[in-house]
């Protein structure tokens, strides 16, 4: 049996929510290869019933469930998919857990405070696409936005002393550009925020207010950096959803 229902389980869990739990014990063996979507659909539910029942049995979700199933040993590609996916779970809970909501509303409050002045988002490497997205939805927002990759540029656009505010993302606070701009800032008086997945980045010591995610050390492509960024892409949607929720108190 996958999920253990006892006598406090079953008091907790709504007629349908324990005939989910229990057609999910019955198709044990098969759970690898469904979805949260197919169980809704083989249960006549929605994936929020699902997902709810579960984590009234102390489970933190589907694919933690996913992960708790004992796969055949000899069953090699299914575990290989499994540990994939498990470390995609481990980064979204870790940055989670490790951005605090005062960290949160103090970046948002330096984005409002910037409203009707110039933001710069800078971002080197695979980061960039981050820092476009990022930059896409503020400027959807209202905001006047200018981001770019470019070290000459970014670095040049720091050294001015009239600017309000930088954004600067990096996952591992390394990059040497990314730390002049902030040298550029700290020495100007500009508010710097910065948003990077390493608690030891030379950045920070530079940084009005930050937000510190986590990053798997596992790479799947050894040859070259292209470390997972979606604890970069987790934390600038926060940012964002709780400025949309800023600006709708304001209306």
């Amino acid at each position: 049996m996958l999920i253990n229902v006892n006598r406090h389980v079953i008091e907790k869990l709504s007629k349908t929510e324990l005939s989910i739990i229990q057609y999910i014990n019955e198709k044990e063996t098969e759970l690898s290869d469904m979805s949260i979507v197919d169980i809704a659909f083989e249960t006549f539910t929605s994936p929020a019933t699902v997902s709810r029942a579960i984590r009234k049995c102390g489970i933190n979700g589907f694919n933690e469930l996913r992960y708790r199933l004992n796969l055949p040993k000899d069953n090699k590609e299914l575990i290989s998919i499994n540990e994939i996916m498990k470390k995609t779970l481990i980064e979204a809970n870790e940055v989670l857990q490790r951005i605090s909501l005062k960290d949160v509303l103090n970046v948002v409050n330096d984005i409002i405070d910037a409203f009707d002045e110039q933001i710069y988002i800078f971002g080197r490497g695979p980061t960039e696409q981050v820092v476009k997205e990022f930059s896409l939805r503020l400027q959807l927002l209202g905001y006047n936005v200018l981001a770019t990759e470019d070290p000459t540029i970014m670095v040049k656009l720091s050294q001015r002393s009239n600017n309000q505010l930088v954004i600067l993302f990096s996952l591992k606070g390394e990059t040497r550009e990314l730390i002049e701009v902030a040298e550029n800032c700290y020495l100007n008086k500009v508010k710097l925020i910065v948003i990077t997945c390493s608690s030891a980045s030379p950045l920070l010591q530079y940084a009005s207010h930050c937000l510190l995610g986590y990053y798997h050390k596992k790479i799947a492509i050894k040859e070259f950096d292209v470390t997972s960024r979606i604890p970069l892409s987790m934390i600038s949607r926060i940012i964002v959803d709780y400025l949309v929720e800023k600006n709708n108190e304001s209306v």
